[in-house]
């Protein structure tokens, strides 16, 4: 009888404590599959409240759980950015910048969405491209009350400078709309511009006007300014 007990408990402990493997002869886990695994039937949730999701670990093959909240986060864009200037405007001139070009100072308080985590430089007035791709940017600008009774000078309009490696360039621009009628000269000193873009990591972005040496420093106190930028794609 003890020959035989002596076995049996033996397998038995083998059973619980052994490593299984399938088509593997050297298993490293407490299940150890080489090959594909095939689930027929699962029941149905109704709620995902409390359930985790599992994974393989490209690394070391097992199969792992992480909370709901994990995968979510991971496509939060964080990347987007937006801001609105409605009062205390004034236009910024650095030598870098195309002749007739000034800046809008945009400060990072006037943040209306996004991080407040280096995307927005007070020092330069600038968003900070925080990786390379292809981003989506608007940004508009309204001239004082957004019509003015004349043709203004110097076909004044809105533009976006971008500055690489102390380079700055003029990416795009577009003019306020000019109007000569029978008995008045009326310009739509308000303008848009809503694009896509490729940036590099680190370069910084300028919002303001194009042809502006010629406007009255008085309205700007009646303007607004707005943008928004973020990445759509690698």
């Amino acid at each position: 009888m003890k020959k035989i007990i002596t076995p049996f408990i033996l397998c038995t402990y083998s059973l619980f404590f052994s490593q299984v493997g399938i088509n593997t002869t050297t298993p490293t886990a407490t299940l150890d599959v080489n090959g594909n695994v095939k689930i027929r039937t699962v029941p149905t949730a109704s709620s995902l409240a409390s359930f985790k999701l599992i994974g393989v670990d490209t690394g070391t093959s097992e199969i792992q759980q992480t909370n709901l909240n994990t995968l979510t986060d991971s496509f939060v864009n964080t990347s987007m950015y937006a801001a609105k200037k409605s009062t205390g405007i004034s236009l910024l001139t650095l030598g870098i910048f195309p002749s007739g070009f000034r800046a809008v100072n945009f400060l990072e308080s006037e943040r209306i969405t996004g991080t407040t985590t280096g995307l927005f430089s007070d020092t330069d007035n600038t968003y900070v491209i925080p990786s390379a791709g292809t981003y989506a940017v608007g940004f508009t600008f309204r001239y004082g009350s957004g019509v003015q009774a004349s043709i203004l000078s110097n076909t004044p309009g809105v533009g976006i400078i971008r500055n690489r490696g102390g380079v700055a360039t003029l990416i795009d621009s577009r003019s306020f709309s000019g109007a000569n009628l029978i008995l008045l000269s009326l310009t739509i000193s308000e303008s848009s511009l809503n694009s896509i873009y490729t940036f590099q990591a680190g370069d910084r972005i300028s919002f303001g006007l194009t042809g502006s040496s010629a406007l009255d420093i008085g309205l700007l106190g009646a303007s607004v300014a707005s943008f928004y930028i973020y990445k759509i794609s690698n």
